[in-house]
C-alpha cells in the first residue's frame, strides 16, 4: 500500500475545495455538497496522520500557503452559496408556513 505524506492529505483536501469552488462558480450545487463530503473524509484522514507525523520547517510553510488557498477558496464558495440559501431558507420558509 503506498505511504501518503500528510502533505499529500493537505494537498487532497486543496484540490476538493478548488473543486468545490469550480461547481460553486457553475451553480452546481449538488457537487459542491458530494466534494463537502469529501473534504470531509480528508480532514479526518489528515487529524489522523497528523497525531502520529510531524512536519518539518520547510513544509510548514507549504502547509500555511496551502491552508491560506483552502480558506480563500472556501470564502469564495460561501460568497456564491449566500444567495442559494437564502432561497432554500426562502422556500422552507414558504414551507412551513402553507403546512
Amino acid at each position: 500500500m503506498e505511504q501518503h505524506s500528510l502533505l499529500d492529505f493537505y494537498k487532497a483536501v486543496e484540490s476538493a475545495s478548488q473543486q468545490m469552488l469550480c461547481a460553486a462558480q457553475k451553480e452546481n450545487w449538488d457537487q459542491v455538497v458530494r466534494l463537502e463530503s469529501t473534504c470531509a473524509v480528508l480532514i479526518a484522514q489528515l487529524r489522523g496522520k497528523a497525531r502520529t507525523n510531524k512536519l518539518s520547517a520547510e513544509e510548514r510553510r507549504e502547509k500555511l500557503s496551502i491552508m491560506q488557498r483552502i480558506l480563500r477558496a472556501d470564502a469564495e464558495i460561501r460568497l456564491l452559496a449566500e444567495p442559494w440559501l437564502s432561497d432554500i431558507e426562502l422556500l422552507m420558509g414558504n414551507r412551513s408556513l402553507v403546512h
